[in-house]
């Protein structure tokens, strides 16, 4: 039997306050008040018995049996999660055929999860997922091989084309481990050499836009196609990379060798997006884009907040 006073909105705000250390940030996460914030975790922490956090610190820290309660409340809330987004889905059994087109910077993460709850309800249906580059993507749907496509927005007017915005990914710096000294970021970025992704990705071109934007230049050695050999060749200390935190999360094996930063020449994000053409059905993407954002905050956005939560507020879930 669960412990009276144990609530899943008390979990909500527990897990909240424990990523970002403030009430402030943890009240703004939750869509609650600053007193609620504090009265949910007062009546968390009467129901268990014990301190979770200590109170006289800021941003607080958790106690040792914080830290024990954590990765249990984290667990049972992905669980749940998993589970409304499984029961969430719709029955597109009545649809004769469905293509999908993914970016592949979800191949890790949001893709399998989505092709086997999409291929469980339709029960009837001809069922197509394809992972490409995003301007692949966006070529697909224009010649109607894809009925939907989730990839970055490229930044054009797609005439013909429906929108439904899912996630913000800001773009951060990754460096080698410990090649940030007390010199600070920008003198780590005069003696290394700036890793570029390859110049016919929509990635490249919309960092590359931003630095023309900010007048900034950098020696043009290095262009990388690969994502993961371009996180590997910043792991191995050859120089630095812009990138996004889905970007980065997808490169775990290599996170021992990077640090990570704010980008340090002005804010900037790409928006991932799911797209259809004006002439098919709406109910089907509205409903797919819901599901989607679903996944992304259990399987993608959650973890990259627990690792770096500086992030929250900028890496986040829209539209809906």
């Amino acid at each position: 039997m669960v412990t009276k006073g144990l609530t899943l909105r008390g979990l909500e705000v527990f897990e909240a306050l424990a990523r970002t250390g403030s009430v402030a940030q943890a009240a703004e996460i939750t869509g609650l008040s600053q007193p609620s914030v504090s009265q949910q975790l007062r009546n968390l922490e009467n129901a268990l018995g014990t301190d979770l956090v200590d109170h006289g610190r800021r941003p607080m820290r958790l106690t040792q049996a914080g830290r024990s309660f954590l990765a249990r409340a984290e667990s049972v809330l992905a669980e749940l999660q998993m589970a409304q987004s499984e029961l969430s889905v719709m029955d597109l059994g009545h649809l004769s055929t469905l293509s999908i087109g993914l970016i592949d910077d979800f191949d890790n993460d949001l893709t399998p999860r989505l092709a086997t709850l999409l291929a469980d309800s339709l029960t009837r249906s001809k069922f197509k997922l394809i992972t490409l580059p995003s301007l692949e993507i966006f070529e697909a749907l224009a010649s109607q091989r894809l009925h939907l496509a989730v990839s970055a927005h490229s930044g054009e007017v797609l005439e013909g084309v429906v929108e439904y915005p899912l996630v913000q990914d800001p773009f951060i710096l990754v460096a080698p481990k410990g090649g940030v000294t007390n010199g600070g970021v920008d003198a780590a970025l005069e003696t290394l050499p700036f890793l570029r992704y390859a110049r016919e990705q929509l990635i490249s071109r919309q960092i590359e836009s931003h630095l023309a934007r900010q007048q900034l230049q950098f020696e043009e050695r290095f262009e990388i196609g690969s994502h993961l050999a371009l996180m590997a060749m910043v792991a191995r200390g050859l120089g630095w990379a812009i990138t996004t935190p889905l970007g980065y999360m997808r490169a775990a094996r290599f996170h021992e060798g990077m640090d990570v930063y704010p980008a340090p020449f002005g804010e900037f994000s790409r928006t991932i997006s799911l797209f259809t053409r004006s002439d098919w059905s709406d109910q089907v993407p509205r409903e797919v884009a819901g599901m989607t954002r679903r996944l992304m905050q259990s399987q993608m956005i959650e973890p990259a907040l627990a690792r770096l939560p500086w992030l929250s507020g900028q890496l986040k879930v829209i539209g809906g």
